[in-house]
């Protein structure tokens, strides 16, 4: 082969190598437009992620803030190992005192600091009341105080169905129905907590009564039980239950798992669905979620940031004493109205044993760890309210 030939070989080489880098290949026009649809398609793909992501994060920036809904400013990562054994006397009025003493909190502490009601912007009193908490007590002693201090004691018209959540339209007629009636009153319903503010009107003066869950639990079980209340919900469309189901002790309810003892972060009816986050939470899907650590912060902070008073019957005259203080328009002389004749606000209760066995009690205690962990929030507030305005009287007391 000759030099020349040679060469012209190589430079034939060279341009086919050349033809294939610099080569340039026409796209068909619907080649471009599906470019464009794929393009589109991953834009709102990542839209809806980032946004679920955002709520993930904004669920996740309420559970690493405890500190801000603490009742006594005690969080897990303040707590150390002989402090978590002594938490049970915190939930007691003695033990919050002498926290609140060892703390140096006792000496600033101030009732008009814990006052909400100085929010409020309407005279009207919402009580959305839970299932066996005394509610019906409550609402009773609400009846004759409203006629010594003026102001309607409002009710709806008897719901067939509660729902869990109520969604935003009704929140709205409840709301104008209130607003509507222009003039004081109590608002008594077995509802979520409403957020006025969001519809544009003015804060109510919002209270509600707890119960230990588990005892609550238990007294729900046997209420729904009783013939009268049973009959009253065959009435509203309740289909008639065997037997088995009224003779069945809680205790064989939850170890054979029947639907109504069935007590699981993943079940979204869970039985006794007036528990007691759900109530103070509201109307989000994330309140759906039984004994969820982020119902609980997102319901402490309403307690402590929404809520005039959070008492309990397990402290009667704690409790009593709270609402005179800090809701006097309502509230003025309970005390003395309600132990001029106790029996008679003694409504709704449902005799029975407490026959938990120990097992299935420490069960429950693990299974509403954090529905207890909210009622231990709302006790520690109530006495810590209690405190502030008898402080004096108080250490003379305990020192």
């Amino acid at each position: 082969m000759s030099l020349g030939g040679e060469k012209s070989f190589k430079m034939k080489l060279r341009d086919m190598e050349n033809a294939f880098k610099y080569r340039r290949i026409p796209y068909p026009k619907r080649s471009i437009e599906l470019i464009a649809i794929l393009a589109i398609s991953c834009t709102f793909f990542l839209f809806m992620h980032t946004n679920k992501l955002n709520s993930r994060l904004k669920e996740m920036e309420i559970k690493l803030q405890p500190s801000e809904f603490s009742a006594l400013g005690l969080t897990g990562n303040q707590l150390n190992t002989r402090e978590s054994s002594r938490r049970d006397n915190i939930n007691t009025l003695h033990g919050t005192y002498q926290y609140l003493k060892s703390t140096g909190q006792l000496y600033t502490l101030n009732a008009d600091q814990l006052n909400n009601t100085k929010k409020a912007e309407l005279e009207v009193l919402f009580f959305n009341r839970l299932e066996k908490v005394g509610s019906q007590s409550m609402s009773m002693l609400l009846n004759v105080l409203s006629r010594f201090h003026n102001f309607e004691p409002y009710r709806n018209a008897p719901l067939k169905y509660t729902k869990m959540l109520t969604d935003v339209d009704e929140q709205l007629q409840i709301v104008e129905d209130i607003i509507g009636e222009n003039r004081p009153l109590s608002y008594v319903e077995h509802i979520n907590w409403i957020n006025f503010t969001e519809f544009g009107y003015g804060k109510p003066i919002y209270i509600n009564l707890v119960r230990h869950p588990i005892e609550k639990l238990v007294s729900a079980y046997h209420y729904i039980r009783h013939p009268a209340v049973f009959a009253y919900y065959l009435q509203n469309g309740h289909k008639m239950e065997e037997k088995e189901y009224f003779d069945t002790s809680i205790n064989d309810c939850i170890r054979q798992k029947r639907k109504e003892c069935i007590f699981d972060s993943d079940n979204p009816y869970n039985a006794d669905w007036r528990r007691l986050a759900m109530h103070f939470c509201g109307n989000i899907e994330i309140c759906k979620q039984f004994n969820s650590q982020t119902a609980t912060q997102i319901a402490k902070r309403n307690i402590e940031t929404e809520y005039a008073v959070v008492g309990s019957w397990e402290d009667t005259n704690i409790t009593l004493s709270v609402l005179e203080h800090y809701v006097p328009r309502f509230f003025r002389d309970a005390t003395k109205v309600f132990y001029s004749d106790p029996k008679r606000f003694h409504k709704n209760a449902t005799p029975h044993k407490n026959e938990l066995d120990p097992d299935i009690e420490e069960q429950l205690k693990v299974q509403f760890s954090f529905e207890i962990e909210l009622y231990n929030f709302c006790k520690q507030r109530l006495y810590k309210q209690y405190i502030a305005i008898k402080k004096d009287e108080l250490m003379k007391q305990f020192n």
